[in-house]
This record gives structure tokens, sequence and C-alpha cells, in this order.
């Protein structure tokens, strides 16, 4: 796995890039509670009403401001009562976009439904866009879940255990054919695809692979799964408690088959909603439909300081990394606030 570049929540005086926020908020003392390594993340849900210019601003300035990656749902259809205009932006056509438009920053979904998509011509695109990227590209993929999308675009959408069947054979399939040496023909017979003399190209420019993104909360299977192909295990919108059971599986799901559990990346995905103070913080919070008390007690919500302390929370259970949901496109405010106050002040010691 190639690493990404990194920039850390970390305070006490002892990273490499040292907010100095924090020394100003909380003084040596209280700033030791987060003497701990969270890398942040932008993740968007363009479903519920974004142009491609929309998603470019939110990518081109969470680089700018230091963030590790941009991430964007894999949705054809809004959700709740919204108008959703102007309408759903494909993934990766957005991604291969935003690889030409953009240099540093990480891209990638969360997560590719896997009924959307056969997993040749998935793989295909994942490998180009990661080449126009230059190395930058992340693959999250799972069984697929709204079915009123599937409905609206004419996707099939067949019963949960025969999509978990589709999601493991996508792994197989698409792992198989970026890992295949070239000149190797990569075949495949499974129960739902079937692969014959593959040439297995194009190759990544990521080797041996792009890392892979699995989340979820399902017991036996999805554990399986990503002990087996997972780069990044997440855990979206849950309780650290919650949280800490989902890595726990994981973690003995990797021992069963002889993988160092540490070898996994252990991640959340969390509305964030940050504001100094409180009136622009209650702003923020109805912009996307939300109260404040429901986001404090399910998300990301407060003043730095109180993100803060939960992102200690999360990162004592175990979680390394925070894809923090942005549901406001155009407070790109948000985004600097964030990364000015909690994301580190400064580039490098």
């Amino acid at each position: 796995m190639v690493r990404a570049w990194a920039v850390y929540v970390r305070a006490g005086g002892t990273t490499r890039l040292e907010s100095a926020w924090l020394r100003r908020a909380h003084g040596p003392a209280q700033g030791d509670l987060y003497n701990a390594e969270v890398q942040l993340r932008i993740f968007t849900e363009p479903q519920q009403g974004a142009s491609y210019d929309d998603l470019l601003a939110v990518a081109r300035t969470a680089e700018e401001c230091g963030f590790d990656a941009f991430f964007r749902s894999d949705h054809y259809l809004v959700m709740g009562d919204r108008d959703g205009l102007p309408g759903p932006t494909d993934a990766w056509i957005t991604l291969a976009g935003l690889a030409r438009e953009t240099r540093r920053i990480r891209l990638g979904t969360l997560v590719t439904a896997a009924t959307f998509r056969l997993p040749g011509p998935l793989a295909i695109s994942v490998a180009q866009v990661d080449v126009m990227s230059g190395g930058r590209i992340e693959l999250g993929i799972g069984t697929g879940w709204y079915e009123a999308e599937h409905r609206a675009y004419g996707i099939p959408f067949p019963p949960v255990g025969e999509r978990f069947d589709r999601l493991q054979e996508q792994l197989a399939i698409i792992t198989g054919l970026w890992t295949t040496s070239i000149g190797t023909p990569f075949t495949f017979e499974g129960k739902c695809y079937q692969v014959t003399n593959s040439p297995g190209l194009p190759k990544p420019a990521q080797q041996p692979r792009p890392p892979i993104v699995i989340g979820g909360g399902g017991p036996r299977r999805t554990p399986r799964l990503a002990a087996k192909y997972a780069d990044d295990f997440n855990v979206g919108f849950q309780s650290p408690e919650v949280s800490a059971e989902r890595f726990a599986r994981v973690r003995a799901a990797c021992s069963a088959i002889g993988r160092d559990p540490a070898s996994v990346v252990y991640s959340n995905a969390l509305v964030v909603c940050c504001a100094s103070d409180s009136a622009t913080l209650h702003k923020r919070a109805a912009a996307i439909g939300r109260q404040v008390d429901e986001l404090r007690e399910h998300g990301l919500c407060g003043t730095p300081a109180e993100i803060l302390e939960r992102l200690r929370q999360y990162h004592a259970v175990g979680s390394r990394r925070v894809y923090l949901q942005i549901l406001d496109l155009s407070d790109l405010d948000h985004i600097r606030e964030i990364a000015e106050s909690v994301l580190p002040a400064a580039t490098a010691a």
C-alpha cells in the first residue's frame, strides 16, 4: 500500500505538525489530552444537491487547507425532503475530473455500491483514475443499500445475501485484475461473475494496488471481507462504543487468517459542525437541517475544543482516521475554520 501524505491532530508539542490553536486554547496540561494522532479527511454527499463545480471548489479548498483526502459518496438519488438539484453526479466521473484538477489530495469513494457497476469495468475505471491522479485514488466499496435509487435508475437490487456475494466476488476480481502479472491471464469462476483470460489491464499507478476501504456493521461477513481485503475499515456514524465493538470483530477476523490486525487502519465517518461561537454553530446546524444537541450526540459538533475532545474519545477505541462529513458544500469557510482550529495550523515544525 502506498503511504498517504498525512496531516494529524496532535498536541503537547510532540508532533511534526503542531497546532498553535491547541496551545492557546488549552495550555500544556490540557493539551496532553490530545497527544494522539487522528488523520482528517473531507467527505461529501453530493446526491443531496451539488454540481461538479461545487465539488471541485470543496476539493480544492480541502487541498489548500491541508486535509489528507477528499471523498464523496456514490449515490444516484437524494435522501430526505430536499430537491437534490441539479441532480446526481457520477462518483468516478467526478473523481476523474478532480484527479486532473488537484495535485496532492487523495481521492476516493465512501462507498461505491457493488450493485452499480460490473467488476471488470470498475477495475478499469479505478485504475485509469489512479493513473490520471498520479496514484492518489482509494476505492471504498460496499454492498449497496438504498433501494429507492436502484428503482429510480433501473438498477437491479437483489436480496442482501446476494449483494454480499456480489461484493465478495467483486473484491476478488478487482484485486486480481490489478495484481496479476502483466502477460499472465486472469480467470475467475464465481457464482455471480465469471472472468476468462483477462489481460488484467490497465494497471493502477499504485502498486500493488490502490487502498481499499470497507465498512459496515455486519457481524460475520463484513469482518471477514475486511480482514482479507481492506486497508481501511470504516464505521459510519456510530458512537465510540459501537465503533470499538466493530473494530474488535475485524481484529479478530484478521487474527483468524494470520493477518496482523495492526495492518488495517480503523476509521470513522462522522458529520461535523464546527464554530467558535454559538450563533454560527446554530446557523450551520440549521443549514443542514439538524439540531445542535442532536449533532453533539451523534457527530462532531461544537467548538474546536469540543470536537477535539470527541476525536480523543474515538482515538481511545482505536480510530486513527476520521472522515468529516460536510453537508453544506457552499460553506467553504466551515472547512477553513476546521483547518485553522482543529487541523494543525502550521505546515511543519
